[in-house]
């Protein structure tokens, strides 16, 4: 015990902080796993063959099912989603309700990015008035959306939005819609229409590079500890020493 003086306070703080720095770094390994088995499900769906408009409604868990449809747009109400950037340059991305015709079910599809180059003029797009086969795949947001004030319901069409909420949309139009988003996939009336998977910059590989942070965080910690315990009692000792001389 002689040899190994860290003090009162050290020791406190070692005892509250190395604890926390270890299940953080256990807890974002434990994050990235989930989002690897995630990843592969949904990678699984989307390689599975595409599901009616019709068999997506019977669906437990529809989240990035395929699903073929064939209907028209409705161009009347259409949103425009905000602050989309692609390669460096800012757009919107294009979102109206969609018909399928075998079912009757209303969905709001993504049509894909649109550049918005300069904000003294509106986006330019234009829909389809014929009927169209349209190959899409449900999106599932992973979190809810983070607004700083709420769209306003009143505002002209197209309108502008700062998040996708198809219920809201349904409910002001008084249709029976689907409640997630479509994402259209590139072909008949897509815009720009290369989706990630996941819309988020935490994928596995980040949840695992934070846990190796924490994880080297409390090492320095345990390190400087044990330096600190062994410096001051090596003082102690020299002290101890010159006093008895």
């Amino acid at each position: 015990m002689t040899r190994f003086r860290p003090g009162i306070a050290p020791t406190l703080v070692v005892l509250a902080l190395l604890p926390l720095l270890v299940f953080l770094g256990f807890w974002q390994l434990a994050r990235g796993e989930q989002k690897r088995v995630l990843l592969d499900s949904y990678a699984q769906r989307q390689a599975a063959a595409p599901v009616t408009a019709g068999q997506l409604l019977s669906t437990d868990e529809p989240a990035f099912r395929r699903v073929q449809l064939r209907g028209h747009f409705d161009g009347q109400h259409s949103l425009l989603l905000d602050n989309r950037v692609r390669d460096g340059k800012v757009g919107v991305e294009l979102l109206q309700p969609f018909q399928d015709q075998a079912s009757g079910q209303w969905l709001l599809l993504n049509r894909g990015w649109l550049p918005w180059p300069s904000r003294l003029a509106p986006p330019q797009f234009s829909t389809p008035e014929q009927i169209l086969d349209i190959q899409a795949w449900v999106y599932e947001s992973p979190g809810a959306p983070f607004q700083l004030h709420a769209d306003p319901a009143d505002a002209p069409w197209p309108r502008l939005v700062t998040a996708v909420m198809p219920a809201k949309l349904w409910a002001e139009l008084g249709r029976e819609g689907f409640a997630d988003e479509v994402r259209i996939a590139p072909g008949p009336g897509a815009y720009q229409a290369d989706w990630p998977l996941i819309s988020t910059g935490m994928g596995p590989e980040k949840h695992t590079a934070y846990a190796v942070q924490w994880f080297a965080m409390a090492l320095a910690l345990l390190g400087l500890y044990l330096y600190l315990g062994w410096h001051n009692a090596q003082e102690k000792r020299h002290g101890n020493g010159h006093q008895s001389a």
